[in-house]
């Protein structure tokens, strides 16, 4: 019974939880707190650091965390099944009508109108990540404040991505490397 109780408990969180992990949190805190009683206030600061702490989505991890402390390893598998089936239902469906329709053109026209907002999302995300790194107290003091070494690691990055063409997570893991080594040389002497 426990096993079903999870496993509808985390169907709902995921059919229901639109707008990433922190949308999810109070369906979560609805259903383990509230509506079950498997978690305690504190356990459920627990399961929020955790989550946030562990790669992955939120509701993934919340589910796998909630399933564990409630019913061992089978628990786990069987809340993250429930939290993940109905995204795999529905990206199933959508690309079914996708393939099946992929020549219409309204459908065309709708996703050419789209691919222009999509591209100001990604550019805003990532002028919202690189403006406070390079200039950590605002565009006051950029005279004053800027981190040089952030914004060179920016540049290089950007340079080697695009000309180069090289997969971004090595990238990535490069410029964290060269930010220790540069941090160990630095506090070294």
């Amino acid at each position: 019974m426990i096993y079903f109780q999870l496993f509808l408990a985390f169907l709902q969180i995921g059919a229901f939880s639109f707008g990433g992990g922190y949308a999810a949190m109070p369906l979560i805190q609805s259903q383990v707190i509230d509506k079950y009683a498997w978690l305690s206030t504190s356990d459920f600061s627990d399961l929020v650091t955790i989550s946030q702490m562990t790669p992955g989505p939120i509701a993934v991890n919340a589910a796998t965390f909630v399933g564990n402390q409630v019913a061992g390893i089978p628990g786990a598998i069987v809340s993250t099944l429930g939290v993940i089936l109905p995204s795999c239902i529905f990206v199933t469906l959508l690309a079914w009508l996708y393939v099946k329709y992929k020549n219409l053109k309204p459908l065309q026209e709708v996703l050419s109108a789209l691919a222009p907002a999509v591209i100001a999302m990604i550019f805003t995300a990532g002028l919202t990540i690189l403006v406070p790194t390079v200039v950590p107290s605002g565009f006051a003091n950029i005279a004053t404040d800027v981190n040089i070494r952030a914004f060179v690691l920016f540049l290089v990055a950007f340079f080697v991505l695009q000309k180069y063409k090289t997969d971004p997570i090595l990238v990535m893991v490069g410029c964290g490397v060269a930010e220790l080594i540069v941090q160990f040389a630095t506090s070294s002497l």
